[in-house]
């Protein structure tokens, strides 16, 4: 792991940037802001720009880079929400949002799924009452099982950034990089041949969806979201066979999500996934973020998941932002509504 810590200076600095873009823009999910977020990133401190573009130019095998010591202010964000729909005035958390989507913005672009949290480019993670045993972002009780964020889908993010707002019960992220994972050329060859299918997770699908026109959507909107929800129902019901492992055989590329994955029907093939699977468990580590913390993960090079805790719906449980970041927009447009649109249907 990559770790850079802000000094006082360069807190400041960014501090004073943050201000003058809440003045500016009303919400990170704001069009202009996210037109103009990979040139406004180019005034945050040198030190941090260099160690993101390192991290993006080099791809290191640690495949995780964590910037700490912003600091957060417990009043202004207010409570930890009830639900990702239910940000009250108390919750101030603008800053923090942007602050991540220009980190962020230094790797690629940030997009938002319409079959998720409302099209928001900026997730809250949090724990939801009901959803304790489910396999989302927003269960607790269960463990988060390791995958490769959106693993089912070819438009997924290069790297997804995590912000910790709030952590009292020092919940670990789990992660393990595939550079720790040796394998043998046979079963390189059978990882990297299409024996392998990924149904999409529960976030996509339609039980989870938001507001519906609630949140502001026009009808042609609301319809194109329908036909990305039939497609996450084919995806789900007909899901084609691809490699879990692509690009450099010696370095390779993953693609995994073993909870949402059916077995190979190939016997050699589905041996050497449980054998897979077992160095993933084997190399897997804990990465406790704490309020602050800005971590950003490799999303071709490794893998992440979340270890359960008990939540008490009290305002003070964890707290995590979230976003998806891609190298090339364009190879995306097909799923999008313009060529400037960060929402993928």
């Amino acid at each position: 792991m990559s770790r850079i810590v802000m000094t006082a200076e360069e807190v400041a600095e960014t501090r004073a940037l943050l201000q003058e873009l809440a003045d500016r823009y009303q919400s990170p999910e704001n069009q202009e802001f996210l037109d103009e977020a990979d040139v406004i990133a180019h005034d945050l401190p040198r030190r941090i720009r260099k160690a993101m573009r390192q991290f993006r130019l080099f791809e290191p095998d640690s495949a995780l880079l964590v910037v700490s010591g912003w600091p957060v202010d417990e009043e202004k964000i207010g409570p930890t929400p009830v639900h990702w729909k239910q940000h009250g005035p108390e919750n101030d958390t603008r800053t923090e949002d942007m602050l991540l989507v220009l980190l962020g913005s230094l790797l690629g672009e940030p997009i938002a799924w319409s079959t998720q949290q409302d099209g928001r480019v900026v997730h809250d993670i949090l724990p939801i009452k009901g959803h304790e045993q489910e396999q989302l972002g927003s269960g607790s009780e269960v463990l988060l099982t390791w995958h490769v964020e959106d693993a089912f889908h070819p438009y997924r993010g290069d790297y997804l950034g995590m912000m910790c707002l709030r952590n009292p019960d020092r919940v670990p992220t789990t992660f393990a990089p595939i550079s720790k994972v040796q394998l043998t050329p046979e079963q390189l060859t059978v990882l990297t041949s299409p024996h392998f299918t990924i149904r999409p997770d529960e976030s996509h699908l339609p039980k989870n969806r938001g507001n519906g026109n609630g949140n502001g959507r026009s009808p042609d909107e609301e319809a194109v979201l329908q036909r990305a929800y039939q497609k996450i129902e084919r995806m789900w019901s007909s899901p084609e066979r691809i490699p879990v492992l692509f690009g450099d055989p010696r370095a390779p590329y993953i693609r995994l999500d073993p909870y949402f994955m059916d077995p190979p029907e190939d016997p050699v093939a589905r041996a050497t996934f449980d054998e897979l699977t077992r160095k993933i468990d084997a190399a897997l580590e804990d990465q406790v973020l704490e309020p602050g913390d800005f971590c950003f993960i490799d999303n071709y090079q490794a893998v992440h998941g979340r270890k359960p805790f008990k939540a008490r719906y009290d305002g003070r449980d964890r707290w995590m932002k979230r976003i998806n970041v891609v190298r090339d927009l364009r190879k995306s447009r097909e799923s999008r509504l313009s060529a400037a649109s960060r929402v993928l249907y």
